[in-house]
Parts: C-alpha cells; sequence; structure tokens
C-alpha cells in the first residue's frame, strides 16, 4: 500500500502531466491552470547545472568524466621547449590531467554564475525548449550567456596556477616563453567552458530520458508526457 506521501506525489505527478500534455498541444501556449513551462525550464536547468557541477568539482571532476574531460589547450600544442617536453608520453598525459585538475577551481567560479543566469532567464517560447532536443535548453542557456563562464573563472583559474606544487605542470608553464599565467588560465578556461556546458547538457538528457528519477511531479509531468 503506497504510503499518504506517496500518493500525493502520485497525484501530483498526474495533474502535472495532464496540464502538460494540455499545453503541449497548443502551440504558444506559456502557462495555464498555474502550470508554468518557464518554470519547468528553470527547474530542468537548474537540476542539471546542480548535478553537473557537483561532478566537476569534485577531485578528478573533469578527468573522471567522459564527456567534460579536455586535451591540451593550443597554448600547449606549439613549437618551442614545451613541444621538446610533449614529445613523452608520460609528461603530455600528466601535463593533460594537471591541467583537468586545476580547471575544477574554474568551475567553482561557474557555478554560482550559472545559476544565477537560470534564476534570470528570460525564455521566449519555452515549449519549444521542451519540445526539443537533449539538450535544447542547455544549448539555449549558453547562448544567452555568451563568454560569461570563461569571464568568470579566469581569476580562479590564476590563483590555482600560482599555488600548484604539480611539478610537471610548472615545468611546462615555465617552458611556454613570454606566455604569463593569465594567458594559461584563459586557455584553460576556454576548453573548461566547453567541458561544462558539455556536462550540462549530458545532465539535462539524463533527465529527460527519466525525468521519474528527479521526484520532482513538474518535471516529471512535462517531460513524462514527451
Amino acid at each position: 500500500m503506497k504510503s499518504n506521501g506517496s500518493s500525493i506525489i502520485a497525484r501530483r505527478t498526474f495533474l502535472a502531466g495532464t496540464a502538460a500534455a494540455g499545453l503541449l498541444a497548443l502551440p504558444g501556449c506559456q502557462s495555464m491552470g498555474g502550470f508554468g513551462m518557464v518554470d519547468a525550464i528553470r527547474r530542468l536547468l537548474g537540476l542539471a547545472s546542480r548535478n553537473a557541477f557537483a561532478k566537476l568539482t569534485a577531485p578528478g571532476g573533469f578527468w573522471d568524466s567522459e564527456v567534460a574531460r579536455f586535451d591540451l589547450p593550443e597554448l600547449f600544442t606549439g613549437g618551442g621547449a614545451v613541444k621538446t617536453l610533449l614529445t613523452s608520453g608520460p609528461f603530455r598525459t600528466s601535463l593533460q590531467k594537471g591541467l583537468n585538475t586545476v580547471a575544477e577551481k574554474g568551475a567553482e567560479r561557474a557555478a554560482p554564475v550559472v545559476y544565477e543566469a537560470i534564476r534570470n532567464i528570460s525564455v521566449p517560447d519555452a515549449i519549444a525548449l521542451v519540445r526539443g532536443g537533449p539538450t535544447a535548453a542547455t544549448s539555449y542557456l549558453r547562448s544567452e550567456m555568451g563568454a560569461g563562464l570563461i569571464n568568470a573563472m579566469i581569476p580562479g583559474l590564476s590563483d590555482a596556477l600560482r599555488v600548484s606544487s604539480d611539478p610537471v605542470l610548472g615545468q611546462a608553464i615555465r617552458a611556454l616563453a613570454g606566455v604569463d599565467v593569465g594567458q594559461v588560465a584563459q586557455s584553460i578556461a576556454i576548453k573548461a567552458d566547453n567541458s561544462i556546458w558539455y556536462q550540462i547538457g549530458a545532465e539535462e538528457g539524463a533527465i529527460r530520458a527519466n525525468p521519474q528519477s528527479t521526484n520532482d511531479p513538474l518535471l516529471i509531468g512535462v517531460f513524462k508526457v514527451l
């Protein structure tokens, strides 16, 4: 027998699903009976981003992620002394891992910026995003934010690079003639920006595929209809 709490959640999910079905059948209709599609998109993005940042800011977050791990920035793949260092496979792998580790500090700075953007996002056609592909909402948010995450991450990445005790990372940076820490931080931020959006998109896709896992009646009601 279901508990009273479970029955309430089931009823709310049913009502949300019924409302969602009606809304999705009405192009251009953003709300009905207090049910908001914009709210659904905000909740979707909020949960997807929280899940993404929980993973990326954990130790080994970028490195352990199939979608977020990034290769060496272009800054490290040019000529000069660093090119000689990179002929060693173990050195290259260690450097890549070190840069992915530093990116975790960038993600810490990026997270509140993303959360604030979600709270204030303007969604002119929420139903189109609901009906869109697995990463439709993430792609829209990214287009709205532009280079916002890159700019937010650079200070934190610069600090992380200055205090890093990683010998491989330090050796590689010293081999970059005429390059300062700020430039290295920017090169990591550009890579980390892509990785963060890839991870948020992956989390959005997972929620759309299995909205029941969220225990959120609104998300279940909207995306189970699809």
